[in-house]
C-alpha cells in the first residue's frame, strides 16, 4: 500500500491516493466507533443508488483505522467555482440539483438527524435556558425521513472529466428534515467567507424546491448550535452568534 501521495490533511485524518484507491487514515486517538459508523453510513448510502465512491475496505494501517474507497479523478465543485467565477451561478444550480437528489432518497437504517442534533445541543456551552429553548424548537420542527448529507458543500462534490458528479464524505449522514441539511450548507458558505454564495445558494434551493426561505431560516439557530461543539474557536464563536438570529417563539 502506497501512502506517498497525500490528497488532503484534516485535523484528525489524512487522505492518500494509491492508484485507483482513496485511503482515509484517521489519527490514532480517533474513535473506532466513529470510523466504523462512517463506513456503515457510506455503505448504506451506496444502496440508495446515489453516485458516490464505493467502500472497498475498512482496515488498520500502522495502528490507525483507515477507510479505503474508490478514487474518483476530477475537480471539486469548489475548485471549478474558483477557476470559473463567471459560471458560479451555474455551479450553484448543480449543487442544489445534487442536494435535492440526495433528499429524494430514504434510508431507514441511518441515524436520525433530530437525535444527533439533540445530543449535540446538550453538549454546547449555552446556559440551561438557551439549551431548553433550542431543544423545544428542535422538537417542534416537522419530522421527515429524507437522507441528509450533513456536510454538503462544493468541496465534497467531484466532477469527472466527462462531467459526472460524485458526492463524497458521508461521515455525517442522517435521515431527517431536508431544510436542516440546507441550513447547514448555508452556514458552511458563511464559514468560508462567501456570503454572496450563501445567499445565492439559499435563493436557488428555495426556488427549485418550492421551500419557503423562512422555513429554512428557522433551522439555522438549531443547526448552528449543534455544530458549535466542533471546529476551531473562531468557527464556534461564529456559529454561537447565529443562535440568537431568530427569535424564539
Amino acid at each position: 500500500m502506497n501512502l506517498d501521495r497525500v490528497i488532503a490533511v484534516r485535523n484528525n485524518k489524512t487522505v492518500y491516493r494509491d492508484g485507483d484507491r482513496c485511503i482515509k487514515v484517521f489519527n490514532a486517538e480517533y474513535s473506532k466507533a466513529d470510523v466504523l459508523n462512517e463506513a456503515l453510513n457510506h455503505a448504506r448510502i451506496e444502496e440508495t443508488g446515489l453516485n458516490i465512491p464505493k467502500v472497498l475496505e475498512v482496515t488498520m494501517i500502522n495502528g490507525k483505522w483507515a477507510i479505503i474507497t474508490e478514487y474518483i479523478k476530477g475537480r471539486t465543485l469548489a475548485q471549478l467555482m474558483e477557476e470559473n467565477p463567471d459560471k458560479k451561478g451555474e455551479y450553484i444550480e448543480l449543487l442544489v440539483d445534487l442536494q435535492m437528489g440526495v433528499h429524494s432518497k430514504t434510508c431507514p437504517l441511518l441515524n436520525k438527524l433530530k437525535d444527533k442534533m439533540s445530543r449535540k445541543i446538550a453538549e454546547t456551552e449555552f446556559d440551561a435556558t438557551t439549551r431548553y429553548d433550542l431543544h423545544t424548537r428542535l422538537e417542534g420542527m416537522p419530522k421527515h425521513n429524507k437522507v441528509c448529507h450533513g456536510d454538503f458543500n462544493p468541496s465534497n462534490i467531484i466532477i469527472t472529466e466527462d462531467g459526472t458528479p460524485f458526492i463524497l464524505d458521508w461521515a455525517h449522514a442522517t435521515q431527517g428534515n431536508a431544510s436542516a441539511d440546507v441550513a447547514r450548507t448555508y452556514l458552511l458558505f458563511w464559514l468560508s467567507g462567501d456570503i454572496d454564495g450563501a445567499n445565492a445558494y439559499l435563493d436557488t434551493f428555495c426556488r427549485k424546491s418550492n421551500t419557503a426561505k423562512q422555513y429554512v431560516q428557522k433551522w439555522m439557530p438549531i443547526v448552528a448550535a449543534s455544530q458549535s461543539v466542533k471546529g476551531n474557536e473562531s468557527e464556534r464563536e461564529f456559529l454561537m452568534s447565529w443562535v440568537g438570529v431568530v427569535d424564539y417563539e
